[in-house]
């Protein structure tokens, strides 16, 4: 498992584990590569998406509504 920066950590610490769930294994994937940040999308029905987006530097996450 990887380290997670203390961005990431702090980004999850109180969120629903279904959001837990979903943006974790992303965030991990930016912090192997340690190259990008992680884009999370809030849509609609309280579902959420995240990538890792090449455009926002490592450690930061970026939450856009779609």
């Amino acid at each position: 498992m990887n380290i997670l920066p203390a961005s990431y950590l702090s980004y999850l610490t109180g969120k629903p584990p279904a959001v837990v769930e979903t943006v974790k294994p992303i965030l991990q994937q930016s912090a192997a590569d340690q190259l990008h940040g992680v884009r999370v999308r809030l849509l609609p029905h309280d579902e959420v998406q995240a990538v890792v987006d090449e455009l926002i530097p490592f450690g930061e996450i970026l939450e856009s509504v779609d």
